[in-house]
Order: C-alpha cells, then sequence, then structure tokens
C-alpha cells in the first residue's frame, strides 16, 4: 500500500524575539529555494515529489513510501524508516536565518502494548550545532497525528554567514517492540519547506565569529 499524503515542515518567525523585527532583515524576496536532495529507506529514489512555488520560497515533498510497518508477513526491517532532505537556500549576504518552527502529519494505527516515535534533526552543513525533537506514541491508538515543533531562540541552530546554506532535515519514524503477531503502522506522509522571513524565517546580522 503506498501512501502520498502531506505533512508540513514551515520555517517560522521568532515574533518574541526583541531582537529580530521586520525593519531588522531583508525583505524577504532575496530568499531562494535553489535546489533539493533527498536519500534513505523511507524516500528511495523516485518515491518523492515535489512541488515548488513561482516565488521560489515554499518547497512541497510528496513521500510515497515513509512508511514503517510491523506484524504478520512483514520484514523485520520495515519497522524503522528514515528520509533526509537537503535544501539548498540562498539568503542576502551577511545574513543568517534559522528554523522556528515544523509541524509534521502523518498516521499512527498501534495496537495495544506497542510503540511508536516519530524524530526530526535539523542542522546545516558546515555548522556544528543541531536541534531534535521526538513524538511518541502508544497504542491502542488509530488516528492522524500533527506533530509540532517550536524552538525557542536560544536553542536553534543558525545557517552559516554567505549567500547560500544547505538545510538538513532528517525525519525517522519507529514502532517497537515488534510483535509478529500484531498489525502496526506509523506514517510520514509529507513536508511543505516555506522560507519566507516575514512569516517564516528569523534572522540576524553575521558575526565574525558566526
Amino acid at each position: 500500500m503506498q501512501f502520498s499524503k502531506i505533512i508540513a515542515l514551515f520555517a517560522g518567525l521568532a515574533v518574541a524575539a526583541p531582537a529580530v523585527t521586520e525593519r531588522d532583515g531583508p525583505s524577504g524576496h532575496e530568499v531562494e529555494i535553489r535546489g533539493f536532495t533527498y536519500g534513505g529507506n523511507g524516500c528511495p529514489g523516485g518515491s518523492v515529489g515535489s512541488m515548488l512555488s513561482t516565488d521560489l520560497m515554499t518547497l512541497t515533498l510528496i513521500y510515497d513510501n515513509f512508511i514503517a510497518e510491523s506484524g504478520p508477513g512483514i520484514k523485520a526491517n520495515e519497522y524503522r524508516k528514515t528520509c533526509q532532505a537537503n535544501v539548498k537556500l540562498h539568503c542576502p549576504q551577511g545574513w543568517q536565518f534559522s528554523v522556528f518552527k515544523a509541524d509534521y502529519r502523518g498516521h499512527a494505527t498501534l495496537p495495544k502494548d506497542v510503540s511508536g516515535s516519530a524524530k526530526a534533526t535539523y542542522y546545516f552543513s558546515g555548522s556544528s550545532g543541531q536541534i531534535s525533537s521526538n513524538k511518541d506514541f502508544k497504542g491502542p491508538v488509530d488516528e492522524d497525528y500533527l506533530k509540532t515543533d517550536v524552538f525557542g531562540v536560544e536553542s536553534t541552530v543558525w545557517s552559516p554567514c554567505g549567500v547560500e546554506g544547505l538545510l538538513n532535515v532528517k525525519s525517522a519514524i519507529q514502532i517497537s517492540p515488534l510483535d509478529s503477531n500484531k498489525k502496526a503502522l506509523l506514517t510520514s506522509e509529507s513536508t511543505d519547506l516555506t522560507f519566507k522571513q516575514i512569516h517564516y524565517l528569523q534572522w540576524r546580522k553575521c558575526t565574525k565569529k558566526a
């Protein structure tokens, strides 16, 4: 069975940050998505559809095979799936941006005594900082879910200074413990990446140490 639905991932504006205002940052039109790659056993080649908005600031990835399963007739290695998206972004010289908010949507069907987890890790290539979030599920459950990550200003990871940055988003879904007699399912269905300064980015000026 294939699934082609949507998990929403947004890079959000830190509205409450006193040092970040609309006047302090670029207009937002200088930000562009220049391309992306993906890989993992949850998103093998050819299994991800994509749409890029005309303003080059919103990228939608649609997954067919990001599904973790366990139970009768299912191979043992299907219990955990991962997918890493690498998104090349162009931003104005002398500024940095960071992920602030991320929304994920999927579905969990887990019997009693079976658990699941959905994890996301964010980092920029060339930077040592990273941040992760996790949502846990405990069966019995059979429902769609929304996972929202909200990061405070003190915990965000910043892009390297310069005109281009590579944002890496690694997602993982997992079921445990494995029970060959119980059918379990956990999906991660799509990703919507949007980069706009006014609503979806927080900015800061580069420093010599940044």
